[in-house]
């Protein structure tokens, strides 16, 4: 994709353009970031959700250069999945509860953060078939 494409306004107003659901998955992955290495480290996580539009908005992901948006988001995910894979499998079942949404186990956010990715990966790259997120069988 040019930088041209993803910095075209997004189709629907109020929705986000190429570069700012990109951007949406960097703050996600920081968000997520902070979440796996707590409930690992200390047990039982507690904290914030977070404002997804105004985080976009704040960071002005859109009058970023495409080419570091995707570097940067690469990288991020590949020290992700490092993280990931030194995570004990004991941890797993580690409670979390992040914002108002009902008790989780560190294992279903890092699944569901995987799963979320994928979602926004799949309409990014205009996909046939969008992966469905929420998932269906799991109320948030």
């Amino acid at each position: 994709m040019s930088e041209e494409q993803a910095s075209q306004p997004a189709a629907k107003p109020g929705a986000w353009n190429v570069k700012q659901e990109l951007g949406h998955l960097l703050d996600s992955a920081a968000n997520n970031h902070q979440r796996f290495v707590r409930a690992t480290l200390h047990g039982p996580y507690e904290g914030p959700g977070y404002a997804q539009d105004e985080w976009v908005r704040l960071h002005g992901y859109d009058e970023l250069p495409w080419a570091t948006l995707i570097a940067l988001w690469r990288d991020y995910n590949l020290f992700l999945a490092r993280l990931v894979e030194r995570i004990p499998d004991e941890t797993l079942g580690t409670e979390c509860r992040v914002g108002a949404y009902p008790p989780l186990t560190l294992g279903f956010l890092i699944d569901d953060y995987v799963l979320h990715m994928q979602h926004h990966l799949d309409h990014l790259l205009g996909r046939e078939v969008v992966t469905q997120y929420p998932r269906p069988d799991v109320k948030m």
